[in-house]
């Protein structure tokens, strides 16, 4: 297979020439299949390359979904510079380098198997090449020890996204600076595994709240509830679908599929139940689309268990919409107040959508949301927790 290169036309600059962040998420771009297991393969060094001009003036907003929010919001606080978010690609032509605005911007790195850790000796040259950089957020299924050793004078941020609190081997997690985890439980999971090391409570979805991205909207509410997750088993339609087929009909929900496999399956189940649920996706829609949607609801819903914090909670707060969630969910259970919505068990679950039908208005999810969880709250307990690696590294800041 042939290497990714990386030339003076894709407008990167070393990566140790300014402040930066890159943000490596467990994303992998299928184009074809893997190439077989013994495959000799030569990885080509990136030929040298130009700087790509950060935009002075004004830093860019704070949008996007959990993977942009974060480094936007370094960047907003003025602690980086330039942000870069990298992902994994199988097969095909290298994806091209590309900007999501002046301070952000997305590169594609080829993969040649797709067991995690991943292994993506394409990322490795490139940060061999061209330094590492100033801080490494790893997402999700990890990536391997030696780009982590390349890295090792970088401040390196652990979040596995969804429950399981490590997602990796011992020997890839036990060169991470800083865990951040979804619940306390999840912290006492990597102090059990690696005795010291630190941790904060801050699921980087829900935490890096876009500010205006999801916003009330006014208008008309069509539907009483509204539930935004990936048409797959764990996120668990069945006990929404379980709860409506015990109510009138006249309840109405709306679902929406960013992906996932399960999407005809529960169209089938809702059809042959006759529940009132209408159902968009997949694809996924933007963001100013899930916003307009969420609108048309009282209230948003949440009903996985074997979950994340999912970044979802806080955005239908912004929007305006209490949540109902899972008394079971593994992690975010501390965003439901009494201002901002309810816990119910799958059981009571029918009992509760009746009750948040009846006095969703009541709740103030936006103001809670404003106050303790919008993204110039959280980039403040980050910082000195940054500060503090960097001061033990001996990083320049």
């Amino acid at each position: 297979m042939a290497s990714t290169r990386h030339d003076a036309t894709d407008g990167a600059a070393p990566l140790s020439a300014t402040r930066s962040i890159v943000v490596v998420s467990d994303r992998i771009d299928w184009r074809s299949d893997p190439v077989p297991a013994d495959h000799a393969r030569r990885v080509s060094p990136p030929s040298s390359e130009q700087p790509w001009r950060v935009a002075e003036g004004d830093p860019p907003e704070v949008t996007g979904g959990y993977l942009e929010r974060l480094p936007l919001a370094c960047i907003a606080a003025g602690m980086i510079d330039r942000a870069e978010i990298w992902h994994h690609q199988i097969g095909g032509d290298p994806a091209p380098f590309a900007a999501a605005n002046t301070h952000l911007r997305y590169r594609a790195f080829m993969l040649d198997a797709p067991e995690a850790p991943f292994d993506n000796r394409d990322m490795l040259a490139f940060v061999h090449a061209f330094g590492a950089p100033h801080i490494l957020v790893v997402y999700g299924l990890g990536v391997s020890e030696a780009l982590l050793a390349a890295c090792a004078n970088s401040i390196i941020l652990y979040n596995s996204i969804d429950a399981p609190t490590l997602r990796v081997p011992p020997g890839v997690s036990a060169r991470f600076d800083l865990v951040l985890t979804g619940a306390q439980w999840q912290s006492d999971e990597v102090e059990a595994r690696h005795p010291g090391m630190r941790t904060a409570i801050m699921p980087v979805g829900p935490e890096f709240a876009a500010i205006d991205q999801f916003r009330p909207l006014g208008g008309p509410k069509d539907y009483d509830l509204i539930y935004v997750a990936a048409a797959q088993a764990y996120k668990r339609h069945d006990i929404l679908l379980d709860a409506l087929d015990r109510l009138p009909r006249d309840v109405r929900a709306l679902c929406v599929f960013g992906y996932g496999e399960d999407a005809g399956d529960l169209r089938r189940r809702i059809a042959e139940r006759s529940l009132s649920v209408d159902c968009i996706g997949p694809p996924g829609v933007p963001f100013e689309e899930v916003n307009r949607l969420m609108n048309r609801a009282r209230f948003g819903v949440v009903c996985g268990r074997d979950d994340g914090a999912p970044a979802i909670i806080t955005e239908y707060m912004l929007a305006g919409l209490p949540v109902l969630a899972n008394a079971e969910l593994a992690c975010g259970r501390q965003f439901i107040l009494p201002e901002t919505g309810r816990l119910a068990t799958s059981e009571a679950f029918a009992e509760a959508i009746m009750a948040m039908r009846a006095d969703a208005a009541g709740f103030t999810p936006r103001a809670a949301v404003l106050a303790r969880w919008a993204w110039p709250h959280t980039i403040l307990r980050l910082r000195p927790l940054l500060d503090a690696i960097a001061a033990r590294k001996n990083i320049a800041c």
